[in-house]
């Protein structure tokens, strides 16, 4: 499973690291905006993540990244 989060693989799995990354920050430095886009990234990166790994055209897109 770690080897779908390697670079070049898709943005989503970009978008839940950089996610994961501000929500720990926001945890750590208590600023709750860095809290509030790190959990966005992290949902949006997911929703991508499993969009892209369908094999399925969705929306008229084939592949989004």
């Amino acid at each position: 499973m770690l080897a779908e989060f390697l670079p070049g693989k898709s943005k989503g799995a970009h978008m839940i690291i950089l996610g994961v990354i501000l929500l720990v920050l926001g945890l750590i430095l208590n600023i709750q905006l860095l809290y509030i886009l790190g959990a966005i990234l992290a949902v949006v990166g997911v929703v991508l993540f499993v969009v892209g790994r369908t094999g399925r055209a969705v929306g008229g897109r084939r592949h989004y990244y």
